[in-house]
């Protein structure tokens, strides 16, 4: 179908074109108090056309595929494009960076895909287990899902290639306590593969015993300390350095990392990856949003950053070439992004970075979304555990930590605990002289 429509945009008088096709199945089941609460099912899909008309571009979409509605959009978004201002940006990727080769990342779970009935099983399992930890007194729900994706492209320059992935997860929220002394906290787990998830068992339980751990808060003094994050968050902090490296924010000049390229921004001892074809990822690409070949990317190496993320728009800005790392929709044309980013591990575990620490702020929830990434200023609301004498103690909340993230990179250190576990992943990370904003 992809491949048709770009054929079609330029019998209809494109110079170039691509179109994708994007379509999806999925299937969650949630209990609640141990009664199922909802089975939701949704299908859809959609197509998404991009033509050039010279140095001019423009995009549309339907999730209507009869022919008599497609052939009348070529010619609208033909149209468009004859309207749209120039941009000396605009085009397809070069032929010779498209991919060729046929990938298998194993994204796919070809085994029977679960009923609605076994995804309520296993969710009333997650929240029974959650509800089973001493202390714990009320839950938000528990869920369960399955999902597959299929994405095709096609370009004018030959390319005509897609794959399909699934996705299964499971999650669970509880609560502890009662009146104004309320807890709340959760687990999940995600995969491609139905046999690499944890147990419902073990998330509800997780999530259980880290709600029930969080009772009792107590306040923090404002104070400059040492910062160590977890690592259900600490990726968080990758993804603002990925964020900060975007081609198009470089090109716009609208980054605190703009000067940084080929210069020290973390210690010798951090490297941050981003690798398309980890197998099984849940971040894995054969091939980029515009059906560029793809390949491992260091980011950081031995602190210095290497490079930039690039599509080729952002890339010709900068007098660059794609490196493979175009994401898009079917409503728009492609942006930078990332695949399976990860920060590769530290050589200390978690119980010797935080040994040294006298006093200090071990992080597990963050609240907000205070980060400029033109300045690199940072204030996030958070709780998590204090750190007395390098073992965490009791729970902390209603907190902020600041800073700014040129000096909070400068300043961390990773552990060696590293799990692939999300899209993006970071061991645990400790940041010295971070500001702590409490009583």
């Amino acid at each position: 179908m992809a491949d048709d429509i770009v054929k079609q945009a330029r019998n209809a008088g494109a110079d170039a074109a691509d179109a994708l096709v994007y379509e999806s199945i999925s299937l969650a089941a949630s209990y609640r108090l141990g009664k199922l609460e909802d089975v939701e099912r949704s299908e859809s899909r959609d197509l998404g056309i991009r033509v050039f008309v010279g140095k001019k571009q423009a995009s549309i979409s339907s999730n209507d595929f009869k022919k008599e509605t497609l052939a009348p959009l070529v010619d609208r978004v033909i149209s468009m494009a004859k309207a749209a201002p120039e941009d000396p940006y605009a085009g397809l990727a070069d032929k010779n960076l498209l991919a060729t080769e046929q990938m298998d990342l194993d994204l796919l779970d070809s085994s029977t895909p679960p009923t609605s009935e076994q995804l309520s099983q296993k969710a009333a399992a997650v929240e029974e287990a959650a509800l089973g930890v001493e202390g714990v007194t009320n839950s938000e729900g528990a869920s369960a899902s399955w999902g597959s994706a299929t994405f095709a492209l096609a370009t004018s320059e030959g390319f005509c290639k897609g794959y399909t992935t699934s996705r299964h997860g499971m999650g669970c929220a509880v609560i502890a306590g009662s009146g104004t002394g309320m807890e709340r906290d959760y687990e999940f787990t995600s995969a491609r593969h139905a046999d690499d998830l944890k147990s419902p068992e073990s998330v509800g339980r997780t999530a259980g015993e880290r709600t029930v751990k969080r009772l009792n808060p107590k306040k923090a003094e404002s104070q400059s300390v040492p910062v160590v994050y977890d690592p259900r968050i600490s990726r968080g902090l990758i993804g603002h350095l990925a964020g900060a490296i975007n081609g198009r924010s470089i090109a716009r000049g609208v980054s605190f990392l703009k000067e940084k390229l080929e210069k020290q921004v973390f210690k010798s001892s951090v490297n941050v990856i981003d690798e398309p074809h980890r197998v099984r990822g849940l971040g894995s690409m054969p091939f980029d949003g515009e059906g560029v070949k793809t390949d491992k990317l260091s980011l950081v190496k031995d602190g210095v950053l290497t490079t930039w993320l690039l599509d080729t728009a952002s890339a010709k800005q900068l007098n660059l070439k794609t490196n493979g790392r175009a994401a898009r929709g079917t409503g728009g044309p492609p942006s930078p992004s990332t695949s399976n980013l990860y920060m590769t591990p530290g050589e200390l575990s978690p119980a010797d970075l935080i040994k040294d620490i006298k006093q200090g702020f071990y992080v597990t929830e963050l609240i907000g979304m205070g980060v400029n990434g033109v300045t690199g200023d940072y204030s996030r609301g958070a709780s998590g555990y204090w750190i007395e004498d390098g073992e965490i103690t009791y729970p902390v909340n209603e907190v902020t930590v600041a800073g700014n993230l040129v000096d909070m990179f400068l300043e961390l250190t990773p552990a060696d605990d590293l799990v692939f576990e999300y899209g993006s992943n970071a061991p645990t990370i400790r940041i010295d002289g971070m500001t702590i904003a409490g009583t």
